[in-house]
């Protein structure tokens, strides 16, 4: 089911849920007012524009007026229901959010190794159920051997609850056959004669048969399946809250047979008889299975009807009757779920279920402060209003009359992306903001060709009237065509991409059709009513290159050529150069510590950082958290994040060292352990025989201390601090004393991953007492003479390997669907490859002037040109992923003036080439500036929030511009004529 249908149905859920609500309260005032707001959103606009269009005196733009209050009031809901703050999702940047630490349960994971190909499979799994639609900033990564992280920006704890529970659900889904006596007599006796104790029936030394319980429902708790059926094989197991009823499930012993999950082809949803339901659809390989068993089970005289189970997570969700055959591998599971539930299992199923299971309860739950000072964030946001301004000021003033009509539908533009990205609930990061406000640069094109075509009409003497409808049509299919591969290219990044590249392709879908909507529609219908209405008589508009240019653009294809090449090798020179160093944190992983400060030693954010930064010469990422202690309240802590060298296995702690050193000079006083010792005292020897399969315990003998600390730590973490003190005496080596020295917790009761204040440590046998109170006073002195950092790990990429190889299939599959249109628009396939040609030059050029850049910012040129130490970050990605955007667009302008000149003639010639270039050189050059006047204030004033990102596309720009007259339309002329004899002279 499409995701607009079942939004339907989920609305038909609400409204069966507000009928019971004014029901049970004996008032319907609510249902009547919910109703009224809903007519009011969807028939209001229309009847309004009825009226405008009557007092105007023309009813034929009603609809038209009715239509675009309808969109603009349903992007400004959001806005309206709920504060600005809250109906804009902020990134972690911006707004900070919840950060969770899970860890694998390995005593549940025997059977599979914690691989890091395991681990990379688990991240993926988890990042498909908190960000199904990847347009949320979501940051799932692997942290150490067995632990993942992740970051959800801005959420509340409700929301926070609710993705815990999709991130610990196992998403196991299983179908199989209730036991009946009719079919499975034999193995119901064996399964009864196991006794309650027993859940898997083994025969032949495999699992034939499972106990299973059911369900249970959200909001009366009671079983969702309860059969007395006399046939079937039940049986009710005491518990604290009475008895719970287990049914037997038939498994098949052949793993590889059982139909579960790991089949599933679709996942989609319906409205039943009892509510919300879950359909699905096999693969192949599943419908054939499923055909299979419903075919042998189908109804068979004198044997009753067989239960089909449906499993999710080891509990009967729904028990069917199979009444015939299932051909098709499709079905639906009716187990009455909530909408919360179907959320949840939506998102888990799509996502898959998890190779190994993770501990319910987090290692580590804290809240993130944005990643972003106050002082960036006002340097951000005043940079982006100082830009808008830039852009509404000059395009008034450009084109006057037609200036101030494309400054309302780029307002009403703004609206509409942000209303739409409200409602879809995408996350908004500083440099997406940056790039909204540039999106209205770029938006200003469509009004800037309509602008130049309404201009071109009017010098050949066309009535105003005129001017207007064929700068409108004519305009419409060059911004057409421009979009709608800028939205082929959007659709192949979001289905094929990483999280961040499908939020940027997300943020670019929703831009183009708004811009498109605003200018071409709205627009449209402003100059119609204002000329109909005789408001403006004429269209006065200032020039900034005369009429008629004539510039022999492709004449100076050889020299373009050489200077486009030798930028190209710098470039990658350049770029090869600095190998990893071009990649930032987001795709090389690295090493993180975690550390806080002595109480009365409050460092602000900007000084933790401002001390970091000389010491890892910049290449770090710091977040500020807050974490709650058990015992109430809360602790500020810091996390910075490095890259380090692969492999590097002291990475952690070396950068632990240099944290350390780089506060020892400060008045900024990282916390320090305070160590307590009781006495010590002897373990009890044991005098059981130790068996043959079993490793001989060591403790059973030795000694153990009473440990009372002032800050408090895990039993695993303390005892590793003690070891590495240990180490230094050489009495024992690293090996022996992993073995021979342990923590623990004083009660069995804590949960054993608990950070306490008081735990007990342990010594082997092979430790003598003496020894034992000579290491005390070790570990004493080297825990109290060295900051204590909470945490001391290293941690994945934020984009893995295989991330990164999507994502540039992703790119690869954009480029062709490129060609592909521009071959099926133009009728060749020439278009296509010159326009890619175009792209790639562009890219490239930019790649080499990042790297470029970071070179030159240890010159006297950083302070001119505001240059940093830049590398590419996801920021700096989405830079490129525009880059691409804006140059295909300017591109295709050309392309289809180009297309317009050259008619039907079989030809493609120099001269038509420059003539078109020249005729579509006031728009190349307006759009520009446009969006070069938004860049350089971006660059200058924004801060470094989004530096790298203003610079890119600051460059990126000029190289568009550059491209799509020097390059595509040179390579156009080659690749046209390429196969053409030249004329042969009279002899």
């Amino acid at each position: 089911m499409n995701p607009l249908g079942a939004n339907w149905l989920l609305l038909a859920e609400d409204a069966k849920d507000l009928a019971n609500e004014t029901a049970s309260d004996g008032s319907s005032w609510q249902g009547i007012l919910t109703f009224l707001f809903v007519v009011a959103v969807i028939v209001l606009p229309f009847v309004i524009g009825n009226v405008i269009a009557a007092a105007l005196r023309m009813k034929e733009v009603g609809t038209r007026i009715g239509v675009t209050l309808f969109v603009l009031t349903l992007c400004a809901i959001p806005f309206f229901l709920r504060p600005l703050d809250e109906a804009l999702s902020l990134g972690i940047d911006l707004a900070g959010g919840t950060n969770l630490v899970y860890e694998i349960d390995r005593e549940a994971a025997e059977e599979n190794a914690v691989t890091p190909a395991v681990m990379e499979k688990m991240v993926e799994a988890i990042r498909k159920r908190v960000n199904p639609s990847g347009t949320e900033e979501v940051t799932v990564r692997g942290v150490g051997a067995d632990r993942i992280e992740i970051i959800v920006p801005g959420a509340d704890q409700e929301k926070t609850e609710r993705i815990k529970k999709q991130i610990v659900n196992l998403g196991e889904l299983e179908f199989a056959l209730l036991a009946d006596r009719g079919d499975h007599r034999q193995l119901i006796e064996l399964a009864l004669s196991k006794g309650n104790a027993v859940k898997n029936i083994v025969k032949d030394n495999a699992v034939v048969a499972e106990w299973h319980r059911s369900a249970k429902e959200a909001e009366t708790g009671n079983p969702k399946i309860n059969l007395n059926d006399s046939q079937l094989a039940f049986r009710d197991i005491p518990s604290a809250n009475g008895p719970v009823r287990e049914y037997l499930v038939v498994v098949d012993p052949v793993k590889d047979r059982r139909i579960t999950g790991r089949m599933l082809r679709s996942i989609g949803q319906s409205f039943g008889d009892n509510g919300l339901s879950v359909t699905f659809k096999l693969d192949s390989n599943g419908a054939r299975l499923f055909r299979e068993v419903t075919t042998e089970y189908r109804p068979r005289e004198g044997k009753p009807k067989t239960h089909l189970a449906i499993l999710l997570n080891g509990e009967i969700h729904s028990a069917p009757v199979i009444n015939s055959p299932i051909p098709g591998g499709s079905g639906q599971i009716d187990g009455r779920f909530t909408r919360e539930e179907i959320d949840e299992l939506m998102s888990v199923l799509n996502a898959g279920s998890l190779v190994v299971p993770l501990n319910e309860t987090p290692v580590n739950e804290s809240t993130v402060s944005p990643t972003l000072g106050k002082d960036v964030q006002e340097k951000g946001k005043w940079a982006m209003i100082w830009s808008l301004l830039a852009v509404f000021i000059f395009t008034a003033g450009y084109y006057l009359t037609a200036g101030f009509v494309a400054d309302v539908c780029l307002a009403l533009n703004i609206v509409l992306v942000m209303g739409v990205m409200s409602i879809i609930d995408a996350t908004f990061t500083l440099p997406g903001l940056a790039g909204l406000v540039l999106t209205v640069g770029m938006a200003v094109d469509a009004n800037v060709l309509i602008f130049e075509r309404i201009r071109e009409e009017r010098s050949k003497g066309s009535s105003l009237r005129m001017a207007i409808k064929n700068g409108f049509e004519k305009a419409f299919m060059t911004i057409f065509d421009s979009n709608l591969t800028t939205l082929l290219t959007a659709v192949v990044l979001y289905y094929i991409g990483t999280d961040q590249v499908k939020g940027f392709a997300v943020a670019l879908f929703v831009g183009i059709c708004a811009s498109m909507f605003s200018a071409v529609y709205i627009g449209r219908l402003i100059f119609d009513i204002a000329e109909k209405k005789k408001w403006i008589t004429d269209l006065k508009m200032f020039s900034l290159i005369g009429e008629k240019t004539n510039i022999d653009f492709v004449g100076k294809k050889k020299l373009a050529a050489i200077a486009s090449i030798v930028l190209i090798a710098v470039g990658l020179v350049a770029v090869g150069m600095r190998g990893k160093e071009n990649l930032d944190i987001d795709f090389r992983g690295g090493a993180m510590v975690t550390f806080s400060f002595e109480e009365g030693s409050t460092p602000t954010f900007a000084d933790v950082k401002a001390t970091l930064e000389p010491k890892f010469d910049k290449s770090l990422a710091l977040e500020e958290l807050e974490a709650v202690q058990d015992g109430g309240g809360t602790r500020k802590m810091y996390r910075m994040r490095t890259v380090t060298e692969a492999g590097d296995k002291n990475a952690a702690e070396r950068v632990k060292d240099e944290v350390r050193d780089a506060f020892a000079a400060t008045n900024f006083k990282l916390i320090l352990q305070n160590v307590t010792f009781g006495a010590v005292e002897d373990i009890p020897a044991s005098t059981d025989p130790t068996p043959n399969d079993q490793a001989i315990d060591p403790f059973p003998g030795g000694h153990i201390v009473d440990v009372t600390l002032k800050e408090v730590m895990t039993a695993g973490g303390f005892a590793d601090a003690a070891r590495s003190y240990l180490e230094d005496l050489e009495l024992f080596s690293a090996e022996d004393l992993s073995t021979l020295v342990v923590a623990e917790l004083k009660s069995d009761d804590i949960p054993a991953d608990s950070k306490v204040t008081d735990l007990r440590l342990k010594f082997g046998k092979a430790i003598t007492k003496e020894q034992v109170e000579q290491f005390l006073p070790a570990i004493k002195s080297g825990m109290e003479a060295h900051p204590l950092f909470d945490e001391v790990n290293t941690f994945d990429s934020q984009v893995a390997g295989e991330a990164q190889n999507a994502a540039i299939w992703a790119m690869i599959l954009s480029l062709l669907m490129i060609i592909g249109y521009l071959w099926y628009r133009f009728q060749t396939v020439s278009f296509g490859l010159a326009a890619v040609v175009a792209l790639v030059h562009d890219v490239l050029i930019t790649l080499g002037a990042v790297a470029i850049g970071a070179y030159l910012s240890g010159t006297p040129l950083k302070s001119v040109f505001f240059l940093e130490d830049f590398k590419i970050n996801l920021s700096i990605v989405a830079a490129f992923l525009t880059i691409i955007g804006y140059s295909l667009n300017d591109t295709i302008v050309v392309f289809d003036r180009i297309r317009e000149v050259r008619g039907r003639n079989p030809n493609l010639t120099d001269d038509m080439v420059n003539l078109s270039l020249n005729q579509t050189l006031s728009r190349t050059l307006l759009t520009s500036l446009t969006t070069f006047i938004v860049l350089v204030i971006l660059y200058v004033v924004g801060g470094e929030g989004i530096h790298g990102f203003a610079f890119c596309l600051l460059l990126g720009i000029i190289v568009g511009t550059y491209s799509s007259i020097y390059v595509a339309s040179p390579v156009l002329v080659y690749l046209m004529n390429r196969n053409k004899k030249p004329a042969v002279g009279a002899a």
